[in-house]
């Protein structure tokens, strides 16, 4: 049973921010540094109505606020707070006003009441904010000051600080910049519950303060690639990859995000075509699909020799399923170019059910379902949750192993390295035991053990409102244990390609071993290269499978 949702208290967001801080000292106190920790310690002697003026101010989008326009029941009066924040050196108050700053602040109704002369009617409110600012540009700077008067009035114009403090602060907690205070509430709330594992200073994500400075320096040049790109300034885009060429990449909490960045910036390259550059990027990225784009670069200037050498290096050690596939394609138009022969290529026969039903509004998979279901037991369309989630089962504890940097907060559904082709590699041992364990053992019993001792919790590979009970235990009767395993184990070598594009259906007869998978395809649709790759797999292990392509009957 997932758990009953509760009611928040008034300040949840200071309890969960407190909390927040006393994990990241518990674990990172060693790597702050003085002036970090001196905020932390000034910020706990706030008193908490203070705190909390802070974080709903930190939480919204800024930076300037009108205190006028402020209201927090949870607080009250504001007055004490920000005189509080003030005297700490949490908040600054506006000094002057730019002609952006006031239009972000103030309705159009107001700035027209406030520069009655300055702005004349019909006009938009972006033409009175461009009016303002040729005013401010033309004027002297104490006319910059004359803005915020003329605007504020008696009001209080205020600004929290030290955002790039609080920024380190949910980094270190959660190990990433994706997540935010809003795990905690889906948490409290009994929305989301999660598996234990270690969260301690043996298993966190940063050594060193290195390491952390290192991450940090990644993710602003990853800010201003995308900036660049945003605006459009090829100029700087060229500057910052050439920056990236001698980027010393030597940490292994961070050598993953410099790699993926390396493909970024080298794929816009590409695109402006830098070849050289892009090449050179490519080159030291050691994340998919940095040798895939190597040998399309080196295809596209007719470096067929170096296409083919590099594409043999990939199916002699496939970084992932899709480079494999890719250096499949790509290898044998090499071959050509160079005078050889290429191996025969190979044709796809997947068997395949003609239906011809009644259109109706419940999609072409249930429809498919309901006309499969008078030749079988009962049909479920499932699609990816069904193997995914008894992959998830079968390898639970194993997903959930305290490894360094695995986990880095209390609100992960897999570790950090589920999906970037480590996962496997830095468990072999662990995972090889429990595969001969699941060989030798009742795979039915073992994975009904499993569900019951897990259910509800978060993990990445189940979907616990599909996988019920029941479906599970005609499952683990219908299909073996050895098609299970074998399907495992290509999961196991590239769970990111492997979680994907499993058919919609499966069908279960009376008898073990009497089931089928079923890809449904309605009329104009065509097999996906990732559903291809599992029908050739399940061709390749004796799975038993189709593809049930639909026409709708004209009646």
């Amino acid at each position: 049973m997932m758990a009953t949702a509760v009611a928040l208290p008034p300040r949840y967001y200071l309890d969960n921010f407190r909390r927040l801080c006393h994990t990241v000292e518990a674990q990172y106190g060693d790597l702050l540094q003085p002036g970090e920790m001196q905020l932390l310690q000034a910020f706990y002697r706030l008193e908490p109505g203070a705190q909390c003026l802070y974080l709903r101010l930190a939480s919204r989008v800024g930076p300037w606020f009108r205190l006028s326009r402020l209201s927090y029941p949870e607080i009250g009066h504001l007055e004490g707070p920000l005189a509080a924040l003030l005297d700490a050196g949490f908040v600054q108050r506006a000094q002057a006003l730019g002609a952006d700053e006031a239009g972000s602040l103030y309705t159009r109704a107001e700035l027209r009441q406030r520069f009655p002369d300055l702005l004349p009617a019909g006009r938009d409110k972006a033409a009175d904010v461009a009016a303002l600012a040729a005013w401010v540009a033309d004027a002297s700077e104490q006319d910059a000051h004359s803005l915020l008067a003329a605007c504020a009035g008696d009001d209080v114009i205020i600004a929290p600080l030290h955002r790039d403090w609080l920024a380190l602060l949910q980094l270190l907690f959660f190990g990433n910049r994706r997540q935010s205070l809003t795990e905690f509430i889906l948490s409290d709330l009994g929305i989301a519950r999660y598996p234990p594992y270690a969260l301690d200073r043996a298993h966190r994500l940063f050594a060193t303060r290195d390491e952390v400075d290192d991450y940090l320096a990644c993710a602003a040049l990853a800010d201003a690639y995308a900036e660049l790109r945003e605006a459009g300034d090829q100029d700087g885009l060229l500057a910052l990859a050439r920056s990236l060429v001698g980027q010393a990449v030597q940490h292994p909490a961070t050598e993953g995000r410099w790699w993926r960045l390396f493909n970024r910036v080298a794929r816009q390259l590409e695109r402006l075509d830098e070849r050289e550059l892009a090449l050179t990027l490519y080159r030291r990225a050691q994340l998919p699909p940095a040798r895939e784009r190597q040998a399309r670069v080196l295809e596209a200037e007719g470096q067929w020799p170096a296409v083919a050498a590099l594409c043999e290096a990939m199916l002699a050690a496939p970084w992932s399923e899709e480079e494999r596939e890719a250096a499949e394609r790509i290898l044998p138009r090499a071959r050509r170019q160079l005078g050889q022969a290429p191996a025969p290529r190979r044709r796809d026969h997947f068997a395949r059910l003609d239906l011809l039903l009644p259109p109706g509004e419940q999609g072409v998979e249930r429809a498919a379902a309901q006309a499969l279901g008078a030749q079988w037991q009962a049909v479920h369309y499932v699609e990816n949750g069904l193997i995914n989630g008894l992959f998830g089962l079968a390898f639970w504890e194993q997903i959930f192993s305290p490894l360094r940097g695995a986990f880095h907060n209390p609100f992960q559904s897999a570790p950090a390295d589920m999906f970037d082709g480590d996962f496997y590699p830095r468990r072999r041992a662990a995972i090889d035991a429990r595969l001969a364990a699941l060989a030798a053992g009742d795979v039915p019993t073992l994975l009904l053990q499993s569900f019951d001792a897990n259910h509800g919790l978060q993990c990445r590979w189940l979907n616990w409102r599909l996988l019920s009970r029941p479906l599970l235990e005609q499952a683990l009767a219908a299909i073996p244990a050895a098609h299970l395993l074998a399907l495992w184990r290509r999961q196991l070598f590239d769970p990111q390609a492997y979680r994907r594009g499993f058919p919609d259906l499966i069908a279960f007869g009376c008898e073990p071993g009497d089931y089928c998978m079923i890809e449904v395809k309605g009329p104009g649709d065509a097999l996906q290269d990732s559903q291809k790759r599992w029908l050739r797999i399940f061709a390749a292990e004796g799975i038993p499978a189709a593809v049930a392509w639909v026409q709708w009957r004209d009646d």
